[in-house]
């Protein structure tokens, strides 16, 4: 049916989610335009792909010769236009739907988790590409080596897919191959606990085709009374495909596999990193996707935006981008920064993300960011978010175990940079701190 929808509109187009599917109809020559509520790098790139974006709410003044409405959860329900279309009789689909029903014509590589699910489904459809295996990816953030985060390949027969467990959109999905990468507690606001959210990525197991292959990272639980093949990945032994870290050269690390033959090498750092390539090439592997072929588009992987991004490498600074907003991921993020430029101090700047994941991983969130050497605290990012009375940066602030701590406005951190340098700046966040990156380069490079 969606071939029949002419004109597409999207609200909240800006999202990561929502601006690939926005270039994938606009790509097929659907006419796609959208409101977002503001102009963003991202944004910009989808105007000059000739998608027509406004910035504010028309209400029913939006309401044009529109066929489709798609819209993401983030969306709040008082926007005047969704109102509009609400009362329109437009059909109206959530981003998720929409993608499931794309899937359904291809073979589906969908890859879900808590954390790295972004690096690992660009990881799987670069290793397919690159290796000449025709793919089609709608990529959680833009791949490097795309510029983008969408591969439309018109002769593909294979979808890769980063499945998303927040709102449960994943469950529209029902693929042939899936990678569970980690199933931590997060999104407590939706389900409230962890238990809860274990459930949701066993449902989304459960939607695996038949004949299909469910593979798991190391220590993950496997879904209760289910009948799929199953298999892990990791370092351990035991596992069916199994990771074999051989140290770093050069600033890659090197690493071989118990099921192909070669020796591989990645410029991404931190072993968490390992683990997600290990993943990916469990795919590659069961495609039967050649070793040589294969080595070659590791090696030539050059990772995604703001996921342990090199920004800036000049006189005695670096400064390094990462998306981390969960406990978890902010220990990887300074993790392999420490393990990158061992003996050098690391100052790092940090963004929460929500009130209530900021309340529900306080004390993880102060563990982890203890272990830097200087913290900047910026103030929580709300996003679709009201105040919760009592948590703020400075709550946060308090538990942190560190010495050099400071809490700093987002229009005073270049002169906080600029008086108190380190020799590595980590950026972490996933609100709007990447629109600082520029500011903070130039103050540390000049």
């Amino acid at each position: 049916m969606l071939e029949n929808y002419k004109n597409i509109y999207f609200l909240g187009i800006g999202g990561i989610g929502m601006s690939a599917l926005a270039r994938y109809f606009n790509m097929l020559g659907h006419n796609v335009l959208g409101y977002d509520k503001t102009n963003t790098t991202l944004t910009t790139a989808l105007e000059n792909e000739g998608i027509s974006i406004h910035y504010s709410d028309r209400g029913s003044e939006a309401i044009m010769d529109i066929d489709l409405v798609v819209y993401t959860p983030a969306i709040p329900s008082n926007l005047q236009e969704y109102i509009a279309f609400k009362n329109s009789g437009i059909r109206m689909a959530k981003r998720a739907e929409i993608l499931g029903e794309i899937t359904k014509d291809y073979f589906t590589i969908a890859i879900a988790g808590t954390h790295g699910k972004t690096t690992i489904t660009s990881m799987v459809a670069h290793f397919l590409n690159d290796s000449g295996v025709a793919v089609n990816a709608f990529i959680g953030g833009i791949a490097s080596n795309y510029n983008s985060n969408l591969i439309l390949n018109k002769e593909a027969k294979i979808m890769v897919v980063e499945a998303d467990e927040f709102d449960r959109s994943f469950l529209h999905i029902s693929p042939d191959i899936a990678i569970i990468s980690s199933m931590d507690a997060d999104h407590l606001d939706i389900y409230k606990n962890k238990n809860s959210l274990k459930e949701s990525f066993f449902e989304f197991a459960n939607n695996i085709k038949s004949g299909g292959t469910l593979l798991l990272n190391e220590g993950l639980e496997k879904p209760h009374n289910f009948n799929i093949k199953t298999d892990y990945y990791g370092e351990e032994e035991t596992n069916m495909y199994q990771l074999i870290p051989k140290g770093i050269s050069n600033g890659k690390q090197i690493f071989s596999t118990s099921f192909y033959d070669n020796e591989f090498e990645i410029s991404m750092p931190g072993r968490h990193n390992l683990l997600n390539a290990s993943a990916a090439i469990s795919v590659a592997k069961i495609l039967q996707i050649d070793s040589t072929k294969l080595k070659k588009a590791i090696a030539s992987y050059a990772g995604v935006k703001r996921r342990f991004e090199l920004i800036a490498n000049c006189k005695d600074h670096i400064l390094i981008d990462d998306y981390a907003h969960h406990p978890t991921e902010i220990r990887a993020a300074i993790s392999a920064t420490r393990e990158m430029y061992a003996g050098k101090e690391i100052m790092g700047i940090f963004q929460p993300h929500l009130y209530t994941r900021t309340r529900d991983f306080a004390d993880d969130f102060a563990k982890e960011l203890s272990k830097l050497d200087k913290l900047v605290l910026l103030d929580i990012y709300p996003a679709r978010e009201k105040p919760i009375e009592g948590i703020n940066s400075q709550m946060l602030l308090d538990k942190v175990k560190l010495k050099d701590k400071q809490i700093v406005r987002k229009e005073d951190l270049s002169k906080y940079i600029s008086q108190n340098s380190s020799e590595i700046t980590l950026i972490m966040g996933a609100g709007d701190i990447n629109k600082l990156v520029t500011k903070i380069s130039e103050t540390l490079c000049n």
